[in-house]
């Protein structure tokens, strides 16, 4: 199914998944919140020290959309860079020389992927380290969360309701051992905090420090820290 979508890409360019007019990837009005700088917001309790760069609204949200349903792959590169810039600002100061910052996805739901074709959150990630090597960050992807029962879908859900349905619904796989390991969580968009809270949650009870969480945009849920 990727392969499809990037060959009709290739042979049938598409107009601005932000905004639909321009013929190119992203207009460079729809890129620029993308390129704003990251900003820290206000946690609820049990969600780490969060950074972001965007508000889910607007040509973001609909860039977001475009790439994790309609299967615009190639939107990876520039939500990867926005996340990257989040992963830097939450990472300082950086971690002693050598040490390498270790990123965690919060886990998608398998038939959710499976219906889209691919791992989006993956896919940003990705190219998020990508772009932090090439700063010189040493960093690496590890999927260390996996879900233990079943969860809804969480659109619609109001706060208390996304809780309750995440609550003690992650675990580290046993096969990774996440003892005294430093990490960094990564999301595509924070809404309430609770799958960030949960993911913390079920890392911390496998041993691992939660130093921090970056995400690519945030709802109007989520404000800036003052």
């Amino acid at each position: 199914m990727n392969f499809l979508h990037d060959l009709i890409d290739l042979l049938l360019p598409q107009l601005c998944a932000g905004c639909g007019e321009e013929p190119a990837l992203l207009c460079n009005t729809c890129a620029a919140p993308l390129l704003s700088t990251p900003r820290q917001l206000s946690a609820p309790p049990g969600v780490p020290p969060t950074w972001t760069i965007a508000h889910y609204e607007g040509p973001v949200q609909t860039t977001l959309v475009n790439y994790k349903e309609r299967g615009r792959t190639p939107l990876a590169d520039p939500l990867g860079r926005a996340l990257a810039n989040a992963i830097e600002a939450a990472h300082k100061p950086p971690a002693p020389s050598g040490r390498q910052l270790i990123v965690v996805p919060v886990p998608s739901n398998r038939g959710t992927t499976r219906r889209r074709g691919h791992d989006p959150l993956g896919g940003v990630v990705d190219a998020a380290l990508h772009h932090l090597r090439a700063h010189g960050v040493n960093a690496t992807k590890t999927p260390a969360l996996r879900q233990r029962r079943r969860v809804d879908d969480q659109a619609g859900l109001n706060a208390t309701e996304r809780a309750a349905n995440l609550a003690g619904a992650l675990e580290v796989n046993p096969r990774t051992d996440m003892t005294g390991r430093r990490v960094l969580l990564a999301d595509d968009v924070i809404t309430t905090g609770a799958s960030l809270a949960e993911s913390a949650r079920a890392l911390r009870a496998a041993g691992a420090e939660v130093t921090a969480a970056a995400t690519v945009a945030a709802t109007p849920l989520r404000r800036p820290r003052r």
